[in-house]
């Protein structure tokens, strides 16, 4: 899955995209940020201000 514009994506469209990737590919969010090389603290700003947080003990963004 290519993201490499996530932070130019609709941040509800990229929680579809995120998700599913973290539940078919990658066990954490460490793990999903270093296997597509994503800043990590800009996409969690990016869902923190659409209003998403990501949640360890589920693998996801809520």
């Amino acid at each position: 899955m290519d993201l490499s514009r996530y932070l130019q994506m609709d941040p509800h469209l990229l929680l579809g995209l995120l998700n599913t990737e973290l539940r078919n590919h990658c066990d954490s969010l460490d793990d999903l940020v270093k296997t597509h090389g994503l800043d990590e603290a800009a996409l969690v700003e990016k869902m923190a201000a659409a209003g998403y947080d990501y949640r360890p003990e589920q693998n996801q963004f809520r």
